[in-house]
C-alpha cells in the first residue's frame, strides 16, 4: 500500500524522527483500513491560534481545537463527487493538528505525547475517510476502529 503523507509543520516541533514515525502510523493504519490503491492526504501541524483561525473561519467557532479535518470526497449540497482519473492517486484531503492541544490533552488524560498525537492523526484520518461519530453507533464504529490502529501500533491506552 502506498500512502503519500504532504506533511507540513507550522510549528517547527517536527524533527526528522518523529516525522519518521507519523508516516509509519500513517502506513500503518491505511494497512489496517485496507486502502488498497494510491492515496494521498495533507497533514499540518499548527498551534492553537492558527487552528483557531481555522475554527473560527470553516466551523464558526472561535476557539481552538485539537485535529480539523477537510475530506475532499465528502460530498455537500449541489457538489458532484470528484474521481480520480485512471492512474491517478486517491486524495482524501487535508488534516490539521494543533500540537499545543496534543500536549495539554496528553497531560490532561495522563498518556504520552505520541499518544495523543496518534489518537488525533488517526481521527482526522477518518474523517477523511467518511468516518464520523455523531450518533452512538458511528462513534463506537470509529473509536474502535481508532483504538484497533492505535493499539495494533503499540499506542495503547494509558491504564485509568
Amino acid at each position: 500500500m502506498a500512502m503519500t503523507i504532504d506533511m507540513h509543520d507550522e510549528t517547527g516541533e517536527i524533527d526528522s524522527r518523529l516525522k519518521q514515525w507519523i508516516i509509519r502510523l500513517v502506513e500503518h493504519a491505511a494497512d489496517v483500513l485496507h486502502l488498497e490503491e494510491e492515496t494521498e492526504c495533507s497533514l499540518s501541524f499548527v498551534d492553537n491560534a492558527r487552528i483557531q483561525e481555522i475554527n473560527q473561519a470553516y466551523r464558526g467557532i472561535n476557539r481552538p481545537t485539537d485535529v480539523i479535518s477537510f475530506a475532499l470526497e465528502e460530498i455537500g449540497e449541489d457538489e458532484v463527487p470528484i474521481h480520480p482519473a485512471q492512474g491517478e492517486p486517491r486524495v482524501l484531503g487535508d488534516i490539521v493538528v494543533s500540537l499545543d492541544q496534543a500536549h495539554e490533552q496528553a497531560e490532561r488524560y495522563g498518556h504520552s505525547f505520541h499518544r495523543e498525537l496518534g489518537f488525533l492523526i488517526i481521527h482526522g484520518l477518518l474523517h477523511l475517510l467518511g468516518y464520523d461519530h455523531t450518533t452512538e453507533e458511528e462513534e463506537k464504529e470509529m473509536f474502535g476502529l481508532q483504538e484497533e490502529i492505535l493499539s495494533s501500533f503499540g499506542l495503547k491506552r494509558a491504564p485509568s
